[in-house]
Protein backbone atom coordinates (compact mmCIF):
# COMPACT_ATOMS: atom_id res chain seq x y z
CA UNK A 1 0.00 0.00 0.00
CA UNK A 2 1.14 3.29 -0.15
CA UNK A 3 2.57 5.46 2.52
CA UNK A 4 0.14 8.29 3.95
CA UNK A 5 0.04 11.37 2.34
CA UNK A 6 -1.63 14.60 2.18
CA UNK A 7 -2.84 15.49 -1.26
CA UNK A 8 -4.13 18.43 -2.88
CA UNK A 9 -7.18 19.10 -4.67
CA UNK A 10 -5.21 18.17 -8.14
CA UNK A 11 -4.11 15.04 -6.72
CA UNK A 12 -0.94 15.84 -6.24
CA UNK A 13 1.53 14.45 -3.51
CA UNK A 14 2.04 16.28 -0.58
CA UNK A 15 5.29 18.94 -0.72
CA UNK A 16 7.44 16.32 1.42
CA UNK A 17 6.39 13.18 0.59
CA UNK A 18 8.49 10.77 -0.82
CA UNK A 19 6.31 8.31 -2.97
CA UNK A 20 5.74 4.24 -1.92
CA UNK A 21 7.16 1.45 -3.88
CA UNK A 22 4.43 -0.50 -3.03
CA UNK A 23 3.44 -3.16 -5.68
CA UNK A 24 -0.23 -1.14 -5.30
CA UNK A 25 1.04 2.30 -5.40
CA UNK A 26 -0.97 4.85 -7.26
CA UNK A 27 -1.41 8.60 -7.74
CA UNK A 28 -4.62 9.87 -8.01
CA UNK A 29 -5.16 9.37 -12.04
CA UNK A 30 -4.57 5.74 -11.74
CA UNK A 31 -0.75 6.07 -12.24
CA UNK A 32 1.67 3.44 -10.99
CA UNK A 33 4.65 5.32 -9.16
CA UNK A 34 6.71 2.86 -10.79
CA UNK A 35 7.88 0.78 -13.42
CA UNK A 36 9.75 -2.10 -14.16
CA UNK A 37 12.79 -2.34 -16.71
CA UNK A 38 15.35 -5.03 -17.75
CA UNK A 39 17.70 -3.11 -15.24
CA UNK A 40 14.91 -2.73 -12.30
CA UNK A 41 12.69 -0.63 -10.80
CA UNK A 42 12.40 3.14 -11.57
CA UNK A 43 10.28 5.06 -8.76
CA UNK A 44 8.13 7.97 -8.86
CA UNK A 45 10.21 9.86 -5.83
CA UNK A 46 8.71 13.39 -6.25
CA UNK A 47 6.81 16.08 -8.72
CA UNK A 48 7.37 19.60 -9.30
CA UNK A 49 4.29 21.67 -10.32
CA UNK A 50 2.98 24.90 -10.44
CA UNK A 51 0.94 26.72 -7.75
CA UNK A 52 -2.58 24.93 -7.12
CA UNK A 53 -3.98 28.80 -7.78
CA UNK A 54 -2.96 28.96 -11.50
CA UNK A 55 -6.35 29.04 -13.29
CA UNK A 56 -5.89 26.58 -15.94
CA UNK A 57 -7.62 28.61 -18.80
CA UNK A 58 -4.60 30.62 -18.79
CA UNK A 59 -2.46 28.48 -19.96
CA UNK A 60 -4.76 25.43 -22.56
CA UNK A 61 -2.98 26.95 -25.51
CA UNK A 62 0.61 26.75 -23.86
CA UNK A 63 2.69 23.40 -24.34
CA UNK A 64 5.28 23.44 -21.22
CA UNK A 65 8.84 22.40 -21.87
CA UNK A 66 12.03 22.01 -19.21
CA UNK A 67 15.12 22.97 -19.26
CA UNK A 68 17.40 21.57 -16.37
CA UNK A 69 20.35 23.62 -14.80
CA UNK A 70 23.08 23.52 -13.10
CA UNK A 71 24.30 25.91 -11.99
CA UNK A 72 28.20 25.92 -10.98
CA UNK A 73 30.02 27.67 -7.65
CA UNK A 74 30.83 31.06 -8.13
CA UNK A 75 34.46 31.78 -9.28
CA UNK A 76 34.65 34.51 -6.55
CA UNK A 77 31.98 35.82 -3.63
CA UNK A 78 30.41 39.09 -3.60
CA UNK A 79 29.81 40.85 -0.58
CA UNK A 80 27.06 40.40 1.45
CA UNK A 81 23.79 41.77 1.04
CA UNK A 82 21.12 43.40 3.57
CA UNK A 83 18.01 41.22 3.32
CA UNK A 84 16.21 44.52 2.59
CA UNK A 85 18.27 44.96 -0.39
CA UNK A 86 15.85 46.06 -3.39
CA UNK A 87 19.09 43.82 -5.62
CA UNK A 88 18.02 40.75 -4.51
CA UNK A 89 21.06 38.98 -2.44
CA UNK A 90 20.82 35.15 -0.48
CA UNK A 91 18.38 36.74 2.24
CA UNK A 92 15.92 38.00 -0.68
CA UNK A 93 16.07 34.78 -2.57
CA UNK A 94 15.57 32.60 0.71
CA UNK A 95 12.52 34.86 1.76
CA UNK A 96 11.42 34.64 -1.66
CA UNK A 97 11.70 30.65 -1.53
CA UNK A 98 9.55 30.68 1.77
CA UNK A 99 7.01 32.95 0.39
CA UNK A 100 6.19 29.81 -2.44
CA UNK A 101 6.44 27.23 0.32
CA UNK A 102 5.39 28.54 3.76
CA UNK A 103 3.42 32.07 2.78
CA UNK A 104 0.35 29.81 3.37
CA UNK A 105 0.84 28.85 7.00
CA UNK A 106 1.45 32.81 8.07
CA UNK A 107 4.91 32.51 9.92
CA UNK A 108 6.58 28.92 9.30
CA UNK A 109 10.39 28.18 9.69
CA UNK A 110 11.73 26.37 6.35
CA UNK A 111 14.82 24.73 6.53
CA UNK A 112 17.20 24.48 3.80
CA UNK A 113 18.84 21.26 4.08
CA UNK A 114 20.19 18.39 1.69
CA UNK A 115 18.99 20.86 -1.48
CA UNK A 116 20.75 23.37 -3.49
CA UNK A 117 23.27 26.18 -1.67
CA UNK A 118 24.16 26.17 2.53
CA UNK A 119 22.11 24.69 5.31
CA UNK A 120 20.05 27.48 6.77
CA UNK A 121 16.57 28.58 8.25
CA UNK A 122 14.45 31.33 7.27
CA UNK A 123 11.09 32.62 8.86
CA UNK A 124 8.28 33.82 6.45
CA UNK A 125 5.85 36.39 8.01
CA UNK A 126 4.04 37.58 5.14
CA UNK A 127 1.46 36.05 3.55
CA UNK A 128 1.31 36.13 -0.28
CA UNK A 129 -0.84 34.85 -3.09
CA UNK A 130 0.58 31.40 -4.17
CA UNK A 131 1.94 33.28 -7.40
CA UNK A 132 4.27 34.88 -5.22
CA UNK A 133 3.10 38.20 -5.61
CA UNK A 134 3.32 40.98 -2.50
CA UNK A 135 5.73 42.55 -0.41
CA UNK A 136 7.97 40.69 2.56
CA UNK A 137 7.48 41.82 6.00
CA UNK A 138 9.88 39.45 7.16
CA UNK A 139 12.82 40.84 9.54
CA UNK A 140 14.93 38.34 9.82
CA UNK A 141 18.43 37.90 8.92
CA UNK A 142 19.56 34.91 6.50
CA UNK A 143 23.86 34.42 6.01
CA UNK A 144 24.73 35.94 2.62
CA UNK A 145 26.85 32.67 1.16
CA UNK A 146 24.41 31.88 -0.74
CA UNK A 147 25.23 31.43 -4.20
CA UNK A 148 23.21 29.27 -5.39
CA UNK A 149 25.12 26.71 -6.77
CA UNK A 150 22.85 23.41 -7.67
CA UNK A 151 20.49 22.22 -9.84
CA UNK A 152 17.31 23.65 -10.67
CA UNK A 153 14.02 22.82 -13.01
CA UNK A 154 13.02 25.21 -15.26
CA UNK A 155 9.54 25.28 -16.83
CA UNK A 156 6.80 27.57 -18.36
CA UNK A 157 3.18 27.95 -17.80
CA UNK A 158 0.89 30.32 -19.23
CA UNK A 159 2.36 33.50 -18.90
CA UNK A 160 4.75 32.22 -15.90
CA UNK A 161 8.32 31.04 -16.19
CA UNK A 162 8.72 28.75 -12.45
CA UNK A 163 12.26 28.09 -11.48
CA UNK A 164 12.21 24.85 -8.92
CA UNK A 165 15.13 23.24 -6.69
CA UNK A 166 15.55 19.71 -8.20
CA UNK A 167 17.64 18.37 -5.23
CA UNK A 168 14.29 19.71 -2.84
CA UNK A 169 11.22 17.06 -2.60
CA UNK A 170 9.17 20.38 -2.65
CA UNK A 171 6.44 20.29 -5.10
CA UNK A 172 6.19 23.97 -5.13
CA UNK A 173 8.65 26.32 -7.25
CA UNK A 174 10.76 29.11 -5.54
CA UNK A 175 10.34 31.74 -7.82
CA UNK A 176 7.77 32.56 -10.55
CA UNK A 177 9.00 34.82 -13.01
CA UNK A 178 5.47 36.87 -14.88
CA UNK A 179 5.43 37.83 -18.60
CA UNK A 180 1.92 39.64 -18.35
CA UNK A 181 -0.12 39.31 -21.58
CA UNK A 182 2.61 37.14 -23.32
CA UNK A 183 3.49 33.61 -23.08
CA UNK A 184 6.54 32.50 -23.00
CA UNK A 185 7.58 29.26 -24.57
CA UNK A 186 10.86 28.25 -25.24
CA UNK A 187 14.02 28.33 -23.27
CA UNK A 188 17.31 26.98 -22.33
CA UNK A 189 20.71 27.08 -20.46
CA UNK A 190 24.42 27.26 -21.10
CA UNK A 191 26.55 26.03 -17.96
CA UNK A 192 29.31 27.06 -19.75
CA UNK A 193 28.30 31.01 -19.55
CA UNK A 194 31.38 33.47 -19.34
CA UNK A 195 29.13 36.45 -18.59
CA UNK A 196 26.72 35.25 -16.17
CA UNK A 197 23.52 35.37 -18.61
CA UNK A 198 23.01 31.62 -19.56
CA UNK A 199 19.59 31.85 -19.52
CA UNK A 200 17.42 32.69 -22.64
CA UNK A 201 13.64 32.45 -23.03
CA UNK A 202 11.21 33.00 -26.40
CA UNK A 203 8.26 34.37 -25.89
CA UNK A 204 4.99 33.91 -28.40
CA UNK A 205 5.24 37.26 -29.58
CA UNK A 206 8.25 36.54 -31.43
CA UNK A 207 10.46 38.40 -28.26
CA UNK A 208 13.77 37.09 -26.61
CA UNK A 209 15.76 37.57 -23.33
CA UNK A 210 18.76 36.54 -21.49
CA UNK A 211 19.41 36.50 -18.19
CA UNK A 212 21.03 35.63 -15.42
CA UNK A 213 19.46 33.11 -13.71
CA UNK A 214 21.53 33.24 -10.65
CA UNK A 215 20.22 36.95 -10.52
CA UNK A 216 16.92 35.29 -10.71
CA UNK A 217 17.15 33.17 -8.06
CA UNK A 218 18.18 36.00 -5.98
CA UNK A 219 15.56 39.05 -6.70
CA UNK A 220 12.55 38.99 -4.62
CA UNK A 221 10.34 40.43 -7.34
CA UNK A 222 8.18 38.76 -10.17
CA UNK A 223 10.08 40.03 -13.24
CA UNK A 224 12.81 39.48 -15.31
CA UNK A 225 15.78 41.76 -13.96
CA UNK A 226 19.08 42.78 -15.68
CA UNK A 227 17.79 40.70 -18.80
CA UNK A 228 19.03 41.77 -22.75
CA UNK A 229 16.42 42.09 -24.70
CA UNK A 230 16.31 41.00 -28.71
CA UNK A 231 13.70 41.29 -30.89
CA UNK A 232 12.03 43.64 -29.85
CA UNK A 233 8.30 43.39 -29.77
CA UNK A 234 8.74 41.39 -33.02
CA UNK A 235 10.60 44.48 -34.86
CA UNK A 236 12.22 41.27 -36.90
CA UNK A 237 10.35 38.98 -36.62
CA UNK A 238 7.06 38.74 -35.06
CA UNK A 239 5.94 34.94 -35.33
CA UNK A 240 6.04 32.70 -32.21
CA UNK A 241 9.33 31.46 -30.87
CA UNK A 242 9.27 27.77 -31.04
CA UNK A 243 12.78 26.32 -29.75
CA UNK A 244 16.20 27.78 -29.05
CA UNK A 245 19.57 26.46 -28.25
CA UNK A 246 22.76 27.60 -27.23
CA UNK A 247 25.37 26.53 -29.95
CA UNK A 248 28.02 24.45 -28.14
CA UNK A 249 31.36 26.09 -27.54
CA UNK A 250 29.68 28.98 -29.17
CA UNK A 251 30.88 31.49 -26.47
CA UNK A 252 27.42 32.82 -25.97
CA UNK A 253 26.01 32.48 -29.66
CA UNK A 254 22.59 30.84 -29.53
CA UNK A 255 20.02 30.12 -32.15
CA UNK A 256 16.01 30.95 -32.09
CA UNK A 257 13.09 29.25 -34.58
CA UNK A 258 10.46 30.61 -35.34
CA UNK A 259 6.68 29.26 -36.54
CA UNK A 260 7.07 31.07 -39.63
CA UNK A 261 10.01 28.25 -40.88
CA UNK A 262 13.22 31.36 -40.24
CA UNK A 263 15.78 30.87 -37.49
CA UNK A 264 17.93 33.51 -35.98
CA UNK A 265 21.46 33.34 -35.30
CA UNK A 266 22.59 35.90 -32.19
CA UNK A 267 25.10 36.95 -30.17
CA UNK A 268 24.53 37.99 -26.64
CA UNK A 269 27.19 40.01 -26.19
CA UNK A 270 25.39 42.72 -28.79
CA UNK A 271 22.81 45.12 -28.55
CA UNK A 272 19.57 43.42 -29.04
CA UNK A 273 18.26 46.87 -29.78
CA UNK A 274 20.15 47.17 -32.78
CA UNK A 275 18.52 47.42 -36.14
CA UNK A 276 18.99 44.08 -38.30
CA UNK A 277 17.60 44.09 -41.59
CA UNK A 278 16.98 41.19 -44.29
CA UNK A 279 16.80 40.57 -47.95
CA UNK A 280 13.15 39.09 -48.61
CA UNK A 281 13.06 35.88 -49.09
CA UNK A 282 12.31 34.70 -52.57
CA UNK A 283 11.86 31.40 -52.76
CA UNK A 284 9.52 30.02 -49.30
CA UNK A 285 10.21 26.38 -50.44
CA UNK A 286 14.36 26.52 -50.81
CA UNK A 287 16.55 26.42 -47.75
CA UNK A 288 18.60 29.62 -47.45
CA UNK A 289 20.89 32.01 -45.39
CA UNK A 290 21.07 35.83 -45.13
CA UNK A 291 23.51 37.68 -42.68
CA UNK A 292 22.92 40.83 -41.44
CA UNK A 293 23.97 44.06 -43.65
CA UNK A 294 25.61 46.00 -40.73
CA UNK A 295 28.00 44.66 -38.44
CA UNK A 296 26.27 45.95 -35.08
CA UNK A 297 23.29 44.26 -35.93
CA UNK A 298 21.92 41.35 -33.74
CA UNK A 299 20.77 38.91 -35.09
CA UNK A 300 23.75 38.28 -37.03
CA UNK A 301 22.24 35.63 -39.61
CA UNK A 302 18.50 34.28 -40.62
CA UNK A 303 18.26 30.59 -42.20
CA UNK A 304 15.17 30.14 -43.69
CA UNK A 305 14.23 26.67 -43.52
CA UNK A 306 10.88 25.53 -44.45
CA UNK A 307 7.31 26.45 -45.28
CA UNK A 308 5.42 26.58 -41.76
CA UNK A 309 6.58 26.10 -38.31
CA UNK A 310 10.13 24.53 -37.30
CA UNK A 311 9.08 22.41 -34.06
CA UNK A 312 12.16 21.24 -32.75
CA UNK A 313 16.05 21.77 -33.25
CA UNK A 314 18.89 20.53 -31.94
CA UNK A 315 22.93 20.06 -32.00
CA UNK A 316 25.29 17.21 -32.15
CA UNK A 317 27.02 17.18 -28.79
CA UNK A 318 30.35 18.64 -31.10
CA UNK A 319 28.08 21.05 -31.82
CA UNK A 320 28.96 20.18 -35.68
CA UNK A 321 25.61 19.41 -37.08
CA UNK A 322 22.21 21.01 -36.26
CA UNK A 323 18.83 19.16 -36.75
CA UNK A 324 15.57 20.83 -37.27
CA UNK A 325 11.81 19.45 -37.76
CA UNK A 326 9.31 20.89 -38.70
CA UNK A 327 5.44 21.15 -39.54
CA UNK A 328 6.14 19.82 -43.29
CA UNK A 329 7.23 16.60 -42.06
CA UNK A 330 10.85 16.52 -42.70
CA UNK A 331 14.01 16.16 -40.56
CA UNK A 332 16.53 18.24 -41.96
CA UNK A 333 20.89 18.07 -40.44
CA UNK A 334 22.97 21.15 -41.62
CA UNK A 335 26.31 21.62 -40.71
CA UNK A 336 26.19 23.94 -38.60
CA UNK A 337 29.93 26.20 -39.42
CA UNK A 338 29.03 25.92 -43.54
CA UNK A 339 25.70 26.55 -43.19
CA UNK A 340 24.76 23.98 -45.77
CA UNK A 341 21.78 21.36 -45.80
CA UNK A 342 23.53 17.38 -45.70
CA UNK A 343 20.39 15.04 -45.64
CA UNK A 344 16.82 14.81 -44.31
CA UNK A 345 14.16 12.93 -44.84
CA UNK A 346 10.30 13.35 -44.98
CA UNK A 347 7.70 11.57 -41.86
CA UNK A 348 5.46 8.86 -42.76
CA UNK A 349 2.52 10.84 -42.18
CA UNK A 350 1.73 14.50 -40.57
CA UNK A 351 4.32 16.64 -38.88
CA UNK A 352 7.50 16.23 -36.81
CA UNK A 353 7.27 17.46 -33.31
CA UNK A 354 10.71 16.84 -31.62
CA UNK A 355 14.38 15.76 -32.33
CA UNK A 356 17.35 14.71 -30.30
CA UNK A 357 20.93 13.41 -30.87
CA UNK A 358 23.24 10.58 -29.65
CA UNK A 359 26.19 11.32 -27.96
CA UNK A 360 28.50 10.18 -30.49
CA UNK A 361 26.75 11.85 -33.10
CA UNK A 362 25.55 9.14 -34.85
CA UNK A 363 22.44 8.70 -34.96
CA UNK A 364 19.20 10.95 -34.82
CA UNK A 365 15.86 10.63 -33.18
CA UNK A 366 12.55 11.88 -34.36
CA UNK A 367 8.96 11.58 -33.49
CA UNK A 368 5.61 13.46 -35.06
CA UNK A 369 2.01 13.05 -35.68
CA UNK A 370 2.34 9.63 -37.39
CA UNK A 371 2.81 7.96 -34.05
CA UNK A 372 6.23 6.61 -34.67
CA UNK A 373 9.95 7.23 -33.56
CA UNK A 374 12.70 7.25 -36.86
CA UNK A 375 15.86 6.53 -36.10
CA UNK A 376 18.50 8.38 -38.43
CA UNK A 377 22.04 7.33 -38.97
CA UNK A 378 23.92 9.72 -40.31
CA UNK A 379 26.60 7.39 -41.84
CA UNK A 380 23.97 6.29 -44.02
CA UNK A 381 21.98 9.29 -44.23
CA UNK A 382 18.82 7.74 -44.19
CA UNK A 383 16.18 5.99 -41.72
CA UNK A 384 17.25 2.95 -40.31
CA UNK A 385 14.57 2.02 -37.94
CA UNK A 386 10.99 2.65 -37.04
CA UNK A 387 9.89 2.46 -33.70
CA UNK A 388 6.58 1.38 -33.00
CA UNK A 389 4.46 1.31 -29.61
CA UNK A 390 2.93 5.02 -29.06
CA UNK A 391 -0.68 4.97 -29.89
CA UNK A 392 -1.16 9.09 -30.19
CA UNK A 393 1.60 11.97 -31.43
CA UNK A 394 5.13 11.43 -29.82
CA UNK A 395 5.86 14.67 -28.44
CA UNK A 396 9.54 14.25 -26.57
CA UNK A 397 12.45 11.48 -27.41
CA UNK A 398 16.13 11.44 -25.75
CA UNK A 399 18.58 9.32 -25.53
CA UNK A 400 19.92 8.11 -22.09
CA UNK A 401 23.63 8.97 -22.26
CA UNK A 402 23.79 7.62 -18.72
CA UNK A 403 22.70 4.54 -19.62
CA UNK A 404 25.17 1.19 -20.45
CA UNK A 405 24.62 -2.44 -19.81
CA UNK A 406 26.01 -4.62 -17.48
CA UNK A 407 27.55 -6.60 -20.16
CA UNK A 408 29.15 -3.27 -21.56
CA UNK A 409 32.99 -3.29 -23.02
CA UNK A 410 32.69 -0.32 -24.86
CA UNK A 411 33.92 -1.14 -27.54
CA UNK A 412 32.92 -2.68 -31.00
CA UNK A 413 30.59 -1.31 -34.10
CA UNK A 414 26.93 -3.34 -32.34
CA UNK A 415 27.02 -0.71 -29.66
CA UNK A 416 23.77 -0.35 -27.84
CA UNK A 417 21.49 2.22 -27.26
CA UNK A 418 19.12 2.98 -24.84
CA UNK A 419 16.49 5.97 -25.84
CA UNK A 420 13.48 7.14 -24.55
CA UNK A 421 10.21 8.86 -26.10
CA UNK A 422 6.73 10.27 -24.69
CA UNK A 423 3.57 11.07 -26.30
CA UNK A 424 -0.11 12.73 -26.21
CA UNK A 425 -0.57 8.78 -25.19
CA UNK A 426 0.44 9.86 -21.78
CA UNK A 427 3.15 6.86 -22.30
CA UNK A 428 6.87 6.56 -21.59
CA UNK A 429 8.32 4.48 -23.87
CA UNK A 430 12.03 3.11 -23.82
CA UNK A 431 13.93 1.64 -26.76
CA UNK A 432 17.36 0.05 -27.29
CA UNK A 433 19.04 -0.57 -30.57
CA UNK A 434 21.71 -2.50 -32.06
CA UNK A 435 22.37 -1.84 -35.76
CA UNK A 436 24.14 -5.07 -36.05
CA UNK A 437 20.93 -7.34 -34.63
CA UNK A 438 17.71 -6.10 -36.40
CA UNK A 439 15.80 -7.80 -38.61
CA UNK A 440 15.89 -6.36 -41.72
CA UNK A 441 13.13 -7.17 -44.03
CA UNK A 442 14.06 -7.68 -47.74
CA UNK A 443 11.28 -7.48 -50.41
CA UNK A 444 9.18 -10.17 -51.51
CA UNK A 445 10.24 -11.32 -54.71
CA UNK A 446 7.61 -11.71 -57.02
CA UNK A 447 5.42 -15.24 -56.87
CA UNK A 448 8.29 -15.68 -53.81
CA UNK A 449 8.24 -15.77 -49.73
CA UNK A 450 9.12 -13.03 -47.82
CA UNK A 451 12.64 -13.17 -46.85
CA UNK A 452 14.66 -11.49 -43.68
CA UNK A 453 18.20 -11.15 -42.84
CA UNK A 454 20.09 -9.69 -39.57
CA UNK A 455 23.65 -8.35 -39.61
CA UNK A 456 25.65 -5.28 -41.32
CA UNK A 457 23.84 -2.34 -43.12
CA UNK A 458 24.55 -3.82 -46.39
CA UNK A 459 21.77 -6.01 -45.71
CA UNK A 460 19.15 -3.00 -46.12
CA UNK A 461 16.79 -2.20 -49.14
CA UNK A 462 19.42 0.35 -50.50
CA UNK A 463 23.00 0.56 -49.62
CA UNK A 464 23.71 3.98 -51.89
CA UNK A 465 24.22 6.99 -49.77
CA UNK A 466 22.24 10.18 -51.07
CA UNK A 467 24.26 13.03 -52.29
CA UNK A 468 24.97 15.79 -49.93
CA UNK A 469 21.78 18.34 -49.67
CA UNK A 470 19.26 15.91 -50.64
CA UNK A 471 15.94 15.53 -49.00
CA UNK A 472 14.30 11.73 -49.24
CA UNK A 473 10.47 10.76 -49.22
CA UNK A 474 9.80 8.44 -46.33
CA UNK A 475 10.27 5.22 -47.21
CA UNK A 476 8.13 2.22 -47.20
CA UNK A 477 6.92 1.16 -44.21
CA UNK A 478 7.80 -2.84 -45.39
CA UNK A 479 11.75 -1.81 -45.70
CA UNK A 480 12.45 -0.21 -42.66
CA UNK A 481 13.51 -2.69 -39.83
CA UNK A 482 11.01 -2.16 -36.79
CA UNK A 483 11.91 -1.76 -33.26
CA UNK A 484 9.16 -2.25 -30.46
CA UNK A 485 9.86 -0.97 -27.10
CA UNK A 486 11.38 -2.65 -23.92
CA UNK A 487 9.22 -0.54 -21.58
CA UNK A 488 6.02 1.25 -21.88
CA UNK A 489 4.14 2.90 -18.78
CA UNK A 490 1.80 5.77 -18.83
CA UNK A 491 3.57 8.16 -16.17
CA UNK A 492 0.75 10.72 -16.41
CA UNK A 493 -3.06 11.11 -16.77
CA UNK A 494 -2.41 14.19 -19.56
CA UNK A 495 -0.70 14.06 -23.29
CA UNK A 496 3.17 14.49 -22.50
CA UNK A 497 5.14 17.62 -23.77
CA UNK A 498 9.00 16.49 -23.04
CA UNK A 499 11.28 13.93 -20.86
CA UNK A 500 15.16 14.06 -19.79
CA UNK A 501 17.25 11.56 -18.24
CA UNK A 502 19.67 12.54 -15.33
CA UNK A 503 22.48 10.09 -13.97
CA UNK A 504 20.12 9.36 -11.42
CA UNK A 505 16.71 9.56 -12.62
CA UNK A 506 14.29 10.20 -15.88
CA UNK A 507 12.02 13.14 -15.70
CA UNK A 508 8.65 13.10 -17.79
CA UNK A 509 6.66 16.94 -18.39
CA UNK A 510 3.14 16.52 -19.51
CA UNK A 511 1.83 20.07 -21.54
CA UNK A 512 0.19 21.06 -18.31
CA UNK A 513 3.26 21.98 -16.45
CA UNK A 514 3.53 18.72 -14.31
CA UNK A 515 7.06 17.40 -13.82
CA UNK A 516 7.52 13.64 -12.61
CA UNK A 517 10.97 12.45 -11.01
CA UNK A 518 11.40 8.78 -11.73
CA UNK A 519 14.52 7.33 -9.83
CA UNK A 520 16.66 4.54 -11.40
CA UNK A 521 17.16 1.49 -10.11
CA UNK A 522 19.48 1.50 -6.76
CA UNK A 523 18.94 5.80 -6.75
CA UNK A 524 15.86 5.86 -4.99
CA UNK A 525 17.34 5.68 -1.03
CA UNK A 526 17.34 8.22 1.33
CA UNK A 527 20.95 10.40 0.86
CA UNK A 528 22.95 11.56 3.69
CA UNK A 529 22.28 15.01 4.19
CA UNK A 530 25.90 16.09 4.02
CA UNK A 531 26.14 15.16 0.21
CA UNK A 532 26.92 18.07 -1.85
CA UNK A 533 24.69 19.07 -4.81
CA UNK A 534 27.14 17.84 -7.22
CA UNK A 535 26.04 14.46 -6.94
CA UNK A 536 22.49 15.08 -7.51
CA UNK A 537 20.66 14.99 -10.80
CA UNK A 538 23.71 16.38 -13.04
CA UNK A 539 22.97 16.19 -16.64
CA UNK A 540 26.12 17.38 -17.87
CA UNK A 541 26.69 16.91 -21.63
CA UNK A 542 30.69 16.01 -21.24
CA UNK A 543 30.13 12.57 -19.56
CA UNK A 544 29.45 10.38 -22.59
CA UNK A 545 28.36 6.94 -21.65
CA UNK A 546 30.13 3.57 -22.09
CA UNK A 547 28.16 1.65 -24.64
CA UNK A 548 27.33 -2.01 -24.30
CA UNK A 549 27.42 -5.01 -26.86
CA UNK A 550 24.39 -6.91 -26.23
CA UNK A 551 21.70 -8.71 -28.66
CA UNK A 552 18.43 -6.97 -28.81
CA UNK A 553 14.94 -9.21 -29.84
CA UNK A 554 13.19 -7.70 -32.63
Amino acid sequence: MMNSHNHNSNGMISSTSTISNSQSATTAGGVKTYFKTPEGRFKLQYEKTHPTGLLHYSHSKVVTQVTIAYLKEKSAQLPPTPTSSSNGGSGVRLLSAARFLGGSNGSRALSFVGGNGSSKTVAGNGRVSSMGSGTSTSNSSATSNYDGKGTYLIFNVGDTIFISDLNSQDKDPIKSIHFSNLNPICHAFDPEAKDGHDLIIGLNSGDVYSVSLRQQLQDVGKKLVGAHHYNKDGLVNNSRCTNMAWVPEGDGTFVVAHADGNLYVYEKGKDGAADSSFPVIRDQTQFSVAHARSSKSNPIARWHICQGSINSISFSADDTYLATVGRDGYLRVFDYSKEQLICGGKSYYGALLCCAWSMDGKYILAGGEDDLVQVWSMDDRKVVAWGEGHSSWVSGVSFDSYWSSPASDGTGESAMYRFGSVGQDTQLLLWDLVMDELVVPLRRPPGGSPTYSTGSQSAHWDNSMCPVGTLQPAPSMRDVPKLSPVVTHRVHTEPLSGLTFTQESVLTVCREGHVKIWMRPGYGEPQPTNNSSENVLSTSAKEKPQLSKIRITP
